[in-house]
């Protein structure tokens, strides 16, 4: 049988996600992009995840779009037309993006190794991203005549600001994890054999909480960058206004009360 491209594990409402290329360091492929869509969308389904992370096997992340596919590879040949890298974006990358962005369960990018390219914005894209210390972030776009995509024009100024963003995209250097922690680009950076381990325990932290309010969450704070300062307000008093009838906020609520530990389950 032909291997997965990913492999979907479960632990209990924990889904883990292991993009499956390590001989080309999970670079993507239609096929890939094919299969890790139909993941999360089966995922987002399942009332049972309710927290997924994403990973690489191998030494590897995910290396970006592999550049031998025949979506993206240049035809050399004299005369030949230019592929349409736009056609990419909107019909494999533009999708998996949203609906990475658009979740209804929370999602940690587990860093195993290099993330370049579309790879390290899939990660960031993601709410929270862990990363091993030997892992590297690089915005390899300018290096083929590009510029960041996989939501990354949007990612990067939000995360670093504008400066720190100008210089990791135009530049395209390595960036290692202890570095991306330190400029806030990612959430944590640990050592290489506890990263699974720590991602695992984040993830299950996570899915004991109220998702339903960890989402709403990404979304208010995604929104308020958009916002001024009493839009922000005003829009607070609507997304407070859904979840406080919500099962999870009485639940909250009355175990603070009974000075023990809520079982929420809201999604």
């Amino acid at each position: 049988m032909t291997e997965p491209l990913v492999v979907v594990t479960q632990s209990g409402a924990v889904q883990t996600l292991a993009l499956n290329r390590p001989a080309a360091l999970n670079s993507f492929t239609a096929g890939l992009h094919a299969q890790l869509l139909a993941a999360l969308e089966a995922a987002a389904a399942d009332s049972a995840v309710r927290c997924v992370v994403i990973t690489g096997t191998g030494r590897a992340f995910c290396a970006g779009q592999d550049l031998a596919d025949p979506a993206v590879a240049p035809d050399f040949s004299p005369g030949a037309a230019p592929k349409d890298l736009g056609e990419v974006i909107d019909t494999l990358y533009r999708p998996l993006c949203l609906r990475l962005r658009n979740m209804p369960v929370p999602v940690v990018a587990a860093v195993n190794g290099v993330a370049a390219g579309a790879g390290a914005n899939l990660a960031l894209g993601c709410d929270l991203v862990l990363a091993a210390r030997s892992a590297s972030f690089i915005q390899a776009f300018t290096k083929i005549g590009l510029v960041p995509d996989t939501g990354g024009t949007w990612l990067l100024p939000r995360l670093v600001g504008r400066a720190q963003a100008m210089g990791l995209a135009l530049l395209g250097d390595k960036l290692p994890a202890a570095d991306a922690e330190r400029l806030g680009l990612i959430w944590r950076c640990v050592d290489d054999a506890s990263l699974m381990q720590e991602a695992q325990a984040l993830a299950e932290r996570l899915a004991a909480m109220p998702v339903k309010a960890l989402v709403a969450t990404r979304h208010a704070l995604d929104a308020a960058a958009g916002m001024d300062y009493a839009q922000a307000l005003a829009h607070e008093a609507v997304v407070q206004r859904t979840l406080g009838a919500a099962a999870d906020y009485r639940e909250g609520v009355q175990a603070f009360a009974e000075k023990r530990s809520p079982t929420f389950s809201d999604r």
